[in-house]
């Protein structure tokens, strides 16, 4: 198999929505989700009582600002849609050559610079007095993480390949080393190369089947083009060519002599499959295959087998799969296994004469496995291997030699199901806490009996395992090391449904700290996010504890929007029914306060991109029930964007919210909770923290400046704080303790509104 060492952690989203294939993970997430968290021993003197609640005669965080806030200019332009007319003041900060923008941030226009910086400096001169906090925080979050750290080797033919870091280092070092036992050879260095950089991230770096080669992608500005370079490992040579505005993937060819890669256009879709003979000119790479849809992603996989490519055509509610052989000449056509249809998704894999595929058809709506002759594949010779099963949802499969693998999801809670091909003989790997995440590891080789999955919870460090398939034995790799110290006894775990308006469920995830109390006097951070089907996994989160450990309550509200449930609860979260994700988001957060969770004003609500707009739609529908609210990156101003189809997002995700151009009714459902669109001027707002990045092509810059100056506009009560990072892009800084320094600033501005700002954590003695 080819290398899939990825540095991205799997987190919530990295994107409104990302373009890569779904299955499990290659990558070694001990290292990435979370590099080790630590919680403290508490003094139990100390937490007898967790929260310094503010009282009436307390003056309201941010009451004292001496700085005014930026004032936007209005530049109105008139918007006619469908026979209405709407005024935009604010839509001069979209820059018309927001291309340019994306590969060189020094395009911005002179105006919209000023004013961005403008609200940083209103930002820092508002919160300065947060930054001996700050530092607090992150030297905290810091002390939780084993610098030093390395992800368990996953072995490929003579070798082992792993990811590991340097005690202070800010990037990944990919490195291998013999099965045999032998020296390490460090096949790229991020420290050494990402040095000097403004912004550095590695999308990844792939190996090549004979060992000789590795591929690695690098973004140096943010806004994820990046540039795909090949280097020789005995050497350090590299070939001269340099494969511009790709994803930062590769797919090798069998004879290690070229690969498949995606190519993004100007407008940051990824629109090409092209394959690259070493020492060729890129603008001479052939295109396999391009995609004339602009609604539709493409990628690019090789299955488990090592055997076929796979060209993934996809949006949210179809797809469609080509292949060729690993081994195929160069220029050699790709094959259709079935062409798309609308609301039918399938994603493929394979194993001996067949391919086996996950698919929605038949009103399958959590998904079933098929499986079709690799010679003729087509719909007509799908036949059931694992029949639907209403309520049980398929996450992802891995076919190995033997024995297949998935991940499924019941009730919010997922397991491991292993299965030999004639499924007599199945079974399911146990677990006991309740709430917990799991997810698989597939590795790079297929003729193997070993399985390498991962298990954490809100309170459990992530734990590495190798499982026997066949003798069912499971052997500890690796528990995520936490420096400080952690007991997860001191915690409560606790997961229960809360009832919507219509009757639905919703599960609700709980960390606290069992000496909090449930008696209203506790603050509550609410998180949610609730799109594109994505379901919050039950994590054990790097930083979050600098909250639980101060006595703040952490909740997870798993609404409609998103597939906890399986894949219904997402269709019953999108297009006119996605005021059921803010509606639930709402329930959840006034249950939880009529529960004893937290109270009116000390209940702050967080949420990043489309969780951003989830943040920004409930506040519109129930600003009372908060006393602050954090923002990040936030996808607010969905009316003007899902009307712009130039954008790179646009077209693709009219399947998530509608095409407001064509359809009236769209037009209508988006217009009625577009936060930017819904700002109330009869209600109270709650202090807001909004973030973006001047490279982000997800959710552009824009969407939050005009936002906030927006709220600043028409809405009462704030204050209303944007912060922009003029040198990232979506995901922010890609250096790990500056990674942690952005964190601190979400979470000093929490706990300024909880006024716990001079509580310091529960002990951290070890013992």
């Amino acid at each position: 198999m080819q290398a899939k060492l990825s540095t991205a952690a799997p987190v919530v989203d990295t994107g409104r929505i990302g373009s890569g294939r779904p299955g499990a993970r290659r990558v070694l997430p001990s290292l990435f989700i979370t590099l080790a968290i630590a919680a403290c021993t508490p003094d139990s003197d100390d937490m007898a009582t967790t929260s310094e609640t503010m009282t009436d005669s307390t003056p309201k965080p941010f009451s004292m600002l001496t700085a005014d806030a930026p004032l936007a200019d209005k530049r109105p332009v008139e918007i006619e849609q469908h026979g209405t007319v709407r005024i935009d003041n604010y839509g001069w900060m979209r820059d018309a050559n927001w291309q340019e923008v994306l590969r060189d941030p020094g395009q911005l226009d002179e105006d919209i610079r000023e004013h961005l910086d403008a609200e940083n400096g209103f930002y820092e001169a508002a919160t300065d007095d947060l930054e001996p906090l700050r530092e607090r925080l992150f030297e905290e979050m810091r002390g939780r993480i084993k610098e030093d750290d390395s992800s368990v080797p996953l072995p490929d033919g003579d070798y082992a390949y792993a990811v590991r870091f340097r005690e202070g280092g800010e990037y990944p070092v990919y490195v291998r080393t013999p099965r045999a036992g032998g020296e390490e050879t460090i096949l790229y260095d991020g420290d050494l190369e990402g040095k000097d950089e403004a912004f550095f991230r590695i999308a990844s770096v792939d190996h090549s089947p004979d060992h000789r080669l590795i591929a690695y992608g690098v973004d140096r500005l943010g806004s994820e083009y990046y540039d795909i370079r090949v280097r020789i490992v005995e050497s350090g040579e590299e070939y001269p060519e340099t494969i511009p505005s790709t994803n930062g993937h590769v797919v090798w060819a069998a004879d290690s002599k070229s690969f498949h890669y995606v190519e993004r256009d100007d407008n940051q879709r990824p629109k090409r499959i092209r394959h690259h003979i070493l020492g060729t000119e890129a603008s001479d790479d052939p295109i396999v295959y391009e995609e004339p849809d602009d609604s539709y992603f493409l990628g690019v996989d090789k299955s488990q087998s090592g055997e076929y490519v796979f060209i993934n055509i996809r949006k949210g509610t179809s797809s469609e799969y080509r292949y060729l052989r690993a081994d195929a000449e160069p220029g050699t056509a790709a094959a259709l296994i079935a062409p798309r249809r609308e609301d039918e998704l399938y994603d493929v894999e394979h194993h001996g004469d067949h391919f086996y595929i996950k698919t929605n058809a038949d009103g399958a709506v959590d998904f079933k496995i098929v499986r079709a002759p690799v010679e003729n594949p087509g719909r007509e010779n799908w036949q059931d291997w694992l029949p639907y099963r209403a309520g049980i949802y398929i996450g992802s499969f891995v076919p190995f030699q033997d024995r297949v693998v998935r991940l499924e999801r019941e009730n919010a809670l997922p397991r491991i199901v292993v299965s030999d091909y004639a499924r007599e003989d199945v079974y399911e790997i146990e677990f006991d806490e309740a709430a917990y995440s799991l997810s698989l590891s597939s590795g790079y080789e297929f003729d193997t009996r070993n399985l390498r999955f991962d298990y954490e919870s809100p309170s459990t460090p992530e734990r590495t395992f190798d499982f026997d398939l066949d003798t069912r034995e499971r052997v500890l790799r690796k528990t995520q090391e936490v420096p400080s110290g952690h007991d997860p006894g001191l915690y409560a775990v606790e997961r229960f449904s809360i009832t919507a308006d219509d009757g639905a469920e919703v599960p609700v995830t709980i960390l606290r700290l069992k000496s909090t109390p449930t008696d209203g006097t506790a603050p509550l951070l609410l998180y949610g996010y609730g799109s594109y089907g994505i379901t919050i996994q039950a994590r054990f989160n790097t930083s979050v504890l600098s909250l639980v450990d101060r006595g703040v309550i952490h909740a997870t509200a798993h609404i409609r929007g998103g597939s906890a449930k399986g894949r219904q609860w997402y269709l019953d979260g999108k297009l006119d029914k996605k005021r059921n994700s803010f509606s639930d988001f709402a329930n959840v957060a006034e249950e939880l306060q009529q529960r004893g969770y937290s109270r009116k004003g000390e209940t702050v609500i967080y949420g990043g991109s489309a969780g951003g707009l989830l943040v920004g739609a409930t506040l519109n529908l129930r600003p009372d029930l908060f006393g602050g609210a954090i923002a990040a990156v936030p996808f607010v101003d969905v009316l003007n964007t899902m009307s712009d189809a130039e954008l790179p997002l646009t077209p693709p995700e009219w399947v998530e919210w509608g095409d407001p151009i064509s359809d009236a009714e769209a037009f209508e459902t988006i217009g009625a909770y577009s936060p930017y669109d819904n700002i109330r001027q009869d209600a109270e707002y709650p202090p807001l923290l909004a973030t973006g990045g001047l490279t982000d092509y997800r959710v552009t810059y824009w969407e939050p400046a005009k936002w906030i100056a927006r709220m600043r506009e028409r809405a009462r009560g704030g204050p209303f704080f944007l912060k922009m990072n003029m040198g990232a892009g979506h995901s922010g800084s890609a250096a790990r303790f500056e990674r942690l320094r952005e964190r601190t600033h979400d979470y000093a501005f929490a706990l300024k509104l909880f006024g716990l700002t001079e509580r310091e954590p529960v002990s951290h003695e070890t013992g």
